[in-house]
């Protein structure tokens, strides 16, 4: 709780700071302009920043004859994600679990991008049995898949099990993704050797790994409601998120395959994640507007991951604002990965 209370005062402080500049109007505050810019401006290696959109790292790629699932497209940085590479002539498939939502924004794609390849599946990831049928019925399409965006989430829930009984924003936010990877994977492989390119896998993590259970994942009490909270349980599952890319990057390398899998920050956000915490997402979506990424810039990082030549060959890496970040304590323990795969493959089975 001190850890979000931190991130609200945070907003509260930046967001003076803008309306304080804005009153200005720049007359003799060059420094606190300059602070701000830097802040938001500043470049990385890769020439892209914070403040980039999801349109301005993918400008000039032809992602034409591809084909991407991502999960979670209905809405958010996921909606945004499918209308950015659907605009980039990619193939996109949308997985969703609410196909009313997930239609309309096809439509909403296809009236802006008349020429856009867009297609909407129905995919729920807390249920195992929703995500073999999802798998099933992509494979039997016969499309290639050459990237795939584990985008979907949820969070901040009072403690419930899935219909498999697992908790439920672990089975959703990881287990879910693992198993879908697990199913899809074969195909990635085959049409990486066909096609001479390379398959990509982007985990949309979060920085909100950093603020997960002591032990970092709950090994023997994943679905136990003793000890349970609810903030800790969304860090747990986006932890999980980076070990699993991190495990999966090394298997990959070992069988020489011509797929890469990273995970990713998108960037604080103003989404409908805090919805069941009433009070902080009003703290949040009033102030966070003003200081916090939008939907355009929050999408950039996983465009960024899933399109742009210069990750080509990276693996097993973590991205905050398009740019490659050092992951550390947990998200950086091997054999907590390897104990996680072991678990998940467990879990799935």
């Amino acid at each position: 709780m001190a850890a979000i209370l931190q991130t609200v005062l945070t907003i509260i402080e930046l967001l003076s700071l803008a309306l304080y500049i804005s009153q200005e109007g720049g007359r003799g505050r060059g420094r606190e302009r300059e602070m701000w810019w830097l802040l938001f401006s500043r470049k990385g290696p890769s020439g892209f920043s914070y403040s980039s959109t999801a349109e301005e790292v993918t400008e000039g790629i032809d992602g034409s004859g591809l084909t991407a699932i991502i999960t979670g497209a209905s809405s958010g940085i996921g909606a945004e994600t499918a209308r950015v590479l659907a605009l980039r002539g990619v193939h996109v498939i949308m997985g969703v679990r609410n196909m009313s939502a997930g239609n309309a924004v096809k439509e909403a794609i296809l009236n802006k991008i008349p020429t856009a390849k867009v297609d909407v599946m129905e995919l729920d990831l807390s249920s195992k049995g929703s995500v073999r049928k999802f798998a099933s019925d992509f494979n039997s399409t016969g499309l290639p898949l050459n990237i795939l965006i584990n985008n979907a989430g949820l969070g901040y829930l009072p403690f419930k099990l899935s219909q498999d009984g697992i908790e439920l924003v672990f089975a959703t936010n990881h287990i879910g993704h693992f198993l879908l990877t697990e199913l899809l994977l074969e195909n990635m492989k085959n049409t990486a050797h066909k096609s001479n390119i390379e398959g990509r896998i982007v985990n949309v993590a979060s920085d909100a790994h950093k603020l997960t259970y002591r032990e970092g994942i709950r090994f023997d009490k994943i679905n136990d409601k003793s000890g349970y909270n609810d903030f800790y349980s969304y860090g747990q599952s986006k932890l999980a998120n980076i070990l699993h890319a991190n495990q999966l990057s090394s298997i990959l390398k070992e069988q020489e395959a011509n797929v890469t899998i990273n995970s990713l920050h998108p960037g604080a956000i103003v989404t409908n994640i805090l919805r069941n915490r009433s009070i902080m997402n009003g703290v949040v979506t009033t102030l966070g507007k003003y200081v916090l990424k939008n939907v355009q810039q929050g999408a950039a990082t996983t465009c960024y991951v899933a399109l742009h030549p210069q990750v080509h060959g990276v693996t097993g890496k973590y991205f905050v604002d398009s740019n490659v970040s050092e992951v550390k304590s947990h998200a950086a323990d091997p054999e907590m990965a390897k104990k996680l795969w072991e678990l998940s493959l467990n879990m799935i089975n």
